[in-house]
């Protein structure tokens, strides 16, 4: 079984550069889910760990919380830069955040801000966030019929819309932006430094300044918004700590825009290069439902995360002993041949488009999952309406980035629809 894997797979695993390359990445994993779906990986550099590559093997350790802990390994992060982080922090993990919590923790912090990204506050949202998804396709027509439309059109959109929702003012964008690339791009020299580790802290010792003093602000002058509920949130009668405080911040202001800026943007892509998908979805943009869920499934930003077992167990026959970890490789669980028919065909009227994994599942789903569908439902209903005529102008190009990628260069052409 294993002779049908490459020889350096396990270091091809955990390369950054393997995740700005989709035909390196979906090769690999194609050949993991067919000969090792639940593969051994010891990688140079690396504490070892089981690479989980089917759809749902995923769901099932997602679904199963008390046999698979988030805490206390997150991500894919080498043992170099794991011992800097344990050496700084005392920790293994970069924050205390709600992804690496797990149960009654979780369920306690979830719970804070579980209403805010509900169906009734997204209602009340809707007409702000179609305002500026307008005023996004605005900025379209006034650059011309020519941009790149990952770096001037959506990593801004989705937050700006994050911005609203947490109550922080617009002239402090671009230094959000620049702290989630820093975080999610950290291993990519153009997108966040190329720094690793050392990237990630710096960016996450910003933010927490940044959003100390907006705690401090809104204790004084509570608004309707998220940063008032996190400033003045308590569990069990008690104020929650300086660092979950913070860390929570960090998961609403960077993770809720990274990762809807990525499904954006590779969206996009996916159109053009299907034009026939395209003129579909222009001819009947009731699709654009269905669309988003499979710009999701086929851009599949979050690439990973780990869970860790709490007891021996057997996964299709491989001994996963207790204290192993296990990386949930996402994109490869949205192209599984047993799950999704045509896997590797991009369709806006995908019938089994909503069973990606992209948001992760059961307790662990993505807390604003709902809130990242509508900004891209309101802003492609804007694009397809008002702008037509798409090219590539150049070649795109994606964060070289193991943990969460996009792309990071999108540049394009296109023309303006007449009004009547």
């Amino acid at each position: 079984m294993q002779q049908a894997l490459a020889d350096d797979i396990d270091e091809i695993i955990v390369n950054p550069k393997t995740y700005a390359n989709e035909y390196a990445y979906h090769k690999v994993f194609a050949e993991l889910r067919q000969h090792d779906p639940i593969h051994w990986t010891n990688p140079v550099g690396y504490r070892p760990f089981w690479t989980v590559s089917r759809h749902d093997d995923i769901m099932a350790i997602e679904l199963n919380a008390k046999k698979f802990l988030n805490d206390p390994r997150q991500f894919l992060v080498s043992a170099a830069d794991e011992d800097l982080l344990f050496e700084q922090t005392g920790s293994r993990n970069l924050a205390r955040n709600l992804v690496a919590m797990d149960n009654p923790d979780h369920r306690a912090y979830r719970a804070l801000t579980a209403s805010w990204f509900g169906a009734k506050s997204l209602k009340s949202l809707e007409g702000e966030i179609a305002a500026l998804a307008r005023k996004t396709v605005d900025h379209m027509v006034a650059l011309g019929g020519a941009c790149d439309f990952a770096k001037e059109v959506s990593a801004w959109y989705p937050l700006r819309t994050i911005m609203i929702v947490l109550g922080v003012p617009r002239e402090d964008e671009p230094l959000m932006l620049s702290l989630s690339q820093k975080l999610f791009g950290n291993t990519d020299a153009e997108a966040g430094g190329g720094d690793g580790i050392k990237s990630m802290m710096e960016a996450f010792a910003t933010f927490s300044d940044y959003f100390g003093k907006v705690t401090q602000d809104r204790r004084r002058n509570p608004r309707n918004d998220v940063a008032t509920v996190l400033a003045t949130a308590t569990i069990d009668g008690q104020p929650i700590g300086e660092a979950e405080r913070n860390a929570y911040y960090l998961i609403v202001a960077a993770a809720g825009h990274d990762t809807t800026s990525s499904a954006i943007s590779g969206g996009l892509l996916a159109l053009i290069e299907k034009p026939a998908e395209l003129e579909k979805l222009c001819a009947n943009p009731d699709l654009i439902g269905k669309a988003v869920d499979e710009f999701v499934r086929w851009t599949t930003p979050v690439k990973h995360f780990f869970r860790t077992a709490v007891e021996d167990c057997d996964i299709r026959g491989k001994a996963v002993k207790a204290g192993d970890n296990l990386m949930m490789c996402y994109p490869s669980g949205n192209r599984d041949e047993a799950v999704f028919d045509a896997p590797f065909a991009f369709r806006v009227d995908r019938p089994d488009a909503n069973k990606h994994l992209a948001f992760g599942y059961g307790p662990h789903l993505c807390l604003g999952n709902a809130l990242a569908k509508m900004e891209m439902r309101l802003l492609f209903k804007e694009i397809i309406g008002r702008i037509d005529n798409f090219k590539l102008t150049g070649s795109p190009a994606w964060v070289e980035a193991s943990f969460v990628s996009g792309l990071k260069r999108l540049p394009i052409s296109y023309s303006i629809k007449a009004t009547s």
